[in-house]
């Protein structure tokens, strides 16, 4: 579950300002992003963001499970403490539960010991008004976990909301972050039926093949240069997607043609982490 995680913090950092004015309410100055490990231990990659802006931290901590190592609410009293300690201004912490649950953790907004009482936010994705995320592209991903009557009806709208988005190469990044996090609610069937049919189809690797597809019968040295085009699209994508990747499975991506290309390019939203591209190449290509 730590991907959906993962892919939660790559919103608030890609997006912070969009973040703060949802939890704040505040259209802030200056923004910064703290990447620092605070004393004790490190901060937690896979899910914990600081965004401090001119006079407050927002300290927000995305759950999938309601478990963990450390109880949830005693590790935000312990980086309220030392974020506290180290910067010297207030600190707003909000944690986002992306998948409903009855638990009662993800019901539970402070800390209780004999001595000591400390708050913090709670946000539960099932129970929040759907308009906000839809209008919002930052937020966009986060839609289909929103409360609906009708599930359907709303991975639709989500859809219709990612087919807009002007950019291209927006476009894309978007459905693949929404594809990912809808997989906490819906089928994976249902999620690509609604929204591979809204932006598959406007994909870098799919349009740039369209627009080729004429010239395939012209000289090698033009169709050179066209693999060569869409092997630099869909190594960029890859990297947004994966970080950064082995030269190993580069050099084998790089050799591809670009028929094959255009066929790992369609298949790209299926990929969940890097082992399904080597799963790929393994059974699309020869020794």
């Amino acid at each position: 579950m730590a991907e959906y995680d993962n892919l939660c913090k790559i919103l608030a950092e890609k997006y912070p300002r969009d973040f703060i004015r949802w939890l704040l309410n505040q259209e802030p100055r200056t923004i910064e992003i703290l990447k620092t490990e605070l004393s004790i231990e490190p901060i937690r990659a896979d899910s914990v963001t600081f965004l401090q802006t001119e006079n407050r931290i927002l300290h927000l901590e995305f759950q999938t499970r309601t478990q963990s190592q450390k109880p949830i609410s005693l590790r935000m009293l312990d980086y309220y403490v030392r974020l506290t300690r180290k910067y010297q201004v207030p600190v707003t912490q909000v944690v986002i539960f992306l998948q409903q649950t009855n638990d009662e953790i993800a019901f539970t907004e402070e800390y209780i010991s004999e001595v000591t009482t400390h708050r913090y936010r709670v946000i539960r994705m099932w129970e929040q008004d759907s308009a906000l995320f839809l209008s919002n592209l930052a937020l966009l991903p986060f839609a289909p976990l929103t409360q609906t009557d009708s599930p359907q009806v709303l991975l639709s709208q989500v859809a219709q909301e990612i087919a807009k988005i002007p950019d291209v190469e927006t476009r894309q990044n978007t459905a693949a972050y929404t594809e990912i996090l809808a997989g906490l609610k819906f089928k994976q069937d249902l999620i690509l039926q609604l929204l591979r049919e809204a932006t598959m189809q406007e994909s870098v690797i799919y349009q740039y093949i369209l627009q080729k597809g004429e010239q395939r019968g012209e000289q090698r040295g033009e169709q050179r240069g066209e693999q060569k085009e869409a092997f630099r699209f869909l190594n960029r994508q890859l990297n947004r997607r994966f970080g950064e990747i082995d030269s190993l499975i580069i050099d084998k991506i790089r050799v591809l043609s670009t028929e094959q290309l255009e066929q790992l390019g369609e298949a790209f939203l299926d990929f969940s982490n890097i082992s399904d591209v080597v799963a790929w190449l393994e059974q699309n290509t020869s020794s």
